[in-house]
């Protein structure tokens, strides 16, 4: 069985951008996958924790010392591993904020990313991702214009994607870029439909293929 695994962060729910594009490409996947198993996560309403002190400590403490909350900790990020793990296609659905990722994403990232399970370094201290043969649709929402523009240098959302998502191993990436929301309703309508567009034709290519 196909499975899914679709993360929004956007804070703007389903008047987001991003996530309105991102929607019609999990129907565009659900549609050749009927069967398929579809695991949603919307950061903006689970505000996934961050980093800190506490959460440190509890994974460098066996398990059967952990207090109650360590363990919920945990066991929580070891959740997020396995979705990811056990996708055969990801949806990341983000809106451009201050330049880069939502603070809720990065906190996602934060915790898929750990040593052991999503990447590991050999002997010889090179780096190995872990989450092989995925394929990721990324969905990208910005008020500006950034492609292929001189404004593209402060775009700091694909980079840092790119690099994370292929540092654990996924870099089979397809990236659907949707800008210029911020230039009214109309352009921000226009830029939504093209992107629609791309994303279903991103999801059925490779179901034609």
């Amino acid at each position: 069985m196909t499975k899914i695994l679709y993360i929004k962060s956007s804070p703007r729910g389903d008047a987001s951008y991003s996530t309105r594009v991102a929607d019609h490409a999990v129907a565009e996947l659900r549609q050749a996958h009927p069967d398929a198993e579809i695991v949603e996560r919307d950061l903006a309403r689970e505000k996934p924790f961050h980093i800190d002190a506490d959460y440190l400590k509890a994974l460098g403490t066996p398990e059967g010392e952990r207090g109650v909350e360590a363990r919920m900790r945990v066991a929580h990020a070891d959740a997020l591993i396995d979705e990811l793990l056990a996708a055969d296609t990801v949806v990341i659905s983000v809106a451009m904020i201050n330049f880069a990722i939502p603070s809720t994403l990065k906190s996602w990232i934060d915790q898929v990313a750990r040593a052991g399970r999503t990447f590991r370094y050999d002997e010889k201290g090179q780096q190995h991702g872990l989450v092989k043969g995925k394929r990721v649709i990324l969905v990208q929402a910005h008020g500006g214009q950034y492609c292929n523009t001189p404004a593209q240098s402060t775009d700091f959302v694909t980079p840092y994607l790119q690099h994370m998502l292929g540092f654990m191993g996924m870099t089979d990436l397809e990236i659907v870029h949707v800008e210029g929301t911020i230039f009214g309703e109309e352009v921000a309508e226009k830029a939504v439909i093209a992107g629609i567009e791309r994303a279903r034709g991103h999801a059925a290519v490779r179901h034609a293929a």
